[in-house]
């Protein structure tokens, strides 16, 4: 991971100062996919050719291989063929990263080439279609001139070459992207933490959604509001059967959604196991036709943004049944009840989203009492500030199933277990576990848990601010009076030895008749102790 950020870090000094990290960002993330795709290639061509990988160790080797076999025309059809069956794509040999990479290092690289590259893969295979659209290697912000752009890109293109994007443990696209909003987060802007969560924060959600369902043959995930697609993707650590996992995902920003389907790829997720739709959640119901419900709902959407509200949207069978709508400026339970509507009814759902969903009064708090009466709120669990990207308010994350037996609500505060960080606090693994442990056993814990009736949060008016339930106040050590007395005697005793030492030394000053009053009243002060 340190090469990533490293290489990262480098390649985006070409970039920072000709454009915000926004727009960097996007040439970035979309050339290490791209040089994903390439590299996989190659990898899967040593292998079709039934070739030891350890015999085509470098790159360069592995273009020749690609090149020989692509010359030989009894396998060239067969061999393409294979690649579009085992991997759904296939690139033409001088259009390869790495070949772009070495034109690059002697100067001879031509812009054109990689624009050629990125339209015979979007023109030809539906899945990649438009998610290079953001990598705009036309842009004057390159460069006023093609070879100004040119040399711009060039540099990029050198310093992304060495990254071993298959090699890389872990998510590629989402730990490169979490990286660069840390780095440059103020020129990223606020916005930019609405479509990354946090890997240790998706993590305890995928975790605590998974409970009970870890041995689902066939296991579906939505994420309505579903940013780089990091929530879906991390569930998949915990079921017995992730290859048998469906990726339903809705997301309103173009740029956002692209991102997401390159995750997905990227993660080995076929074409045939995603449903993606780029569009508004809130605005139109989606999806409408089987399936509409999953196993579970994982989401992170914009905090408190504004929606319509419209009144057209009392008939919605998403909203219908709860008496009111979401407040036009806070869209929050719109988005709760729209993910909760396609929750099927054995799954588990956890959202993140600000505490005034919490205790907020008028309509949240008719749509929030309607939830409880219905035992649909199964946990709440209070997370610590300053975890996201872009906000530091603090969050809760609140988990919801549907068919609940009981309408006890577990309340978990584990807003101070955090490990500060130099721009973000951090969850730990530990910090993950012990939320976890604590959810399964829904039980009471001093200081940190409690699992509350359904009589007890009525008596509260349905008002689920954590601090009602969990008490964390910490009293304060008694105070040993005869302590303070002997101290207080100590101090006094200190004083007038002061005292007497000042008179003499005052007392016995050298003095003319003009400071006679002066001194005179100093000692009066003296006598008296004070």
């Amino acid at each position: 991971m340190d090469n990533l950020h490293t290489k990262l870090f480098s390649a985006a000094d070409n970039l920072r100062s000709k454009m915000d990290a926004s727009e960097y960002k996007n040439y970035l993330l979309g050339l290490i996919f791209y040089k994903y795709l390439s590299d996989k290639l190659l990898v899967k061509v040593v292998e079709v050719a039934d070739e030891a990988i350890e015999a085509f160790d470098t790159p360069d080797k592995q273009v020749q291989l690609y090149r020989d076999l692509l010359a030989d025309s009894d396998i060239k059809v067969d061999l393409i063929e294979t690649l579009i069956d085992t991997l759904g794509y296939e690139i033409d040999a001088d259009y390869l990263f790495n070949v772009l990479t070495n034109q690059a290092k002697q100067n001879i690289f031509q812009l054109n080439d990689l624009k050629k590259a990125f339209i015979d893969l979007s023109t030809k295979f539906e899945q990649f279609n438009g998610l290079f659209d953001d990598v705009d290697l036309e842009s004057k912000k390159l460069g006023a001139d093609d070879q100004q752009r040119n040399i711009t890109i060039t540099e990029v293109l050198k310093k992304l070459n060495d990254v071993d994007v298959l090699g890389h443990n872990g998510d590629v696209i989402g730990d490169a992207y979490e990286f660069l909003i840390s780095q440059f987060a103020s020129e990223a802007g606020k916005k930019a933490g609405e479509f990354y969560t946090p890997h240790a924060v998706s993590d305890m959600m995928a975790r605590i959604a998974a409970i009970g369902q870890e041995d689902k043959k066939l296991f579906s995930v939505f994420d309505p509001t579903m940013g780089s697609g990091s929530l879906m993707l991390n569930i998949r650590n915990y079921i017995n059967h992730p290859e048998n996992m469906k990726y339903h995902g809705q997301e309103l920003n173009t740029t956002t959604f692209n991102l997401a389907k390159m995750n997905l790829i990227l993660h080995g997720v076929d074409k045939e196991d995603m449903n993606l739709r780029n569009g508004d959640t809130l605005n139109k119901d989606w999806p409408t036709s089987e399936p509409y419900t999953f196993d579970s709902v994982l989401m992170n959407p914009p905090y408190s943004a504004k929606w319509s509200a419209d009144e057209t949207f009392l008939d919605d069978s998403r909203f219908n049944r709860y008496g009111r709508l979401a407040p036009k400026s806070k869209a929050d339970f719109a988005f709760l009840l729209h993910g909760f509507y396609h929750l099927k009814d054995s799954g588990s759902m956890a959202i993140v989203l600000p505490h005034g969903v919490l205790f907020r009064g008028a309509a949240e708090g008719i749509i929030r009492k309607k939830l409880l009466e219905d035992g649909s709120i199964d946990a709440i669990i209070g997370m610590p500030a300053n975890l996201f990207f872009g906000t530091s308010i603090p969050t809760t994350v609140i988990i919801l199933k549907k068919n609940r037996t009981t309408r006890d609500v577990l309340f978990i505060d584990a807003s101070n277990a955090f490990k500060k960080g130099k721009n973000q606090n951090e969850l730990t693994t530990e910090h993950i576990d012990t939320i976890v442990a604590t959810y399964k056993a829904r039980a009471n814990v001093e200081k940190y848990a409690h699992v509350a009736t359904f009589a007890e949060i009525a008596e509260n008016d349905f008002n689920l601010n954590i601090p009602r339930y969990v008490d964390t106040f910490e009293e304060e050590a008694p105070v040993d009076m005869a302590t303070v007395g002997a101290n207080i005697q100590s101090i006094r005793q200190e004083k007038a030895v002061l005292n007497a030492s000042l008179f003499e030394m005052i007392a016995s000053l050298q003095h003319d008749q003009d400071n006679e009053e002066w001194i005179n009243g100093a000692l009066e002060v003296f006598k008296r102790g004070e």
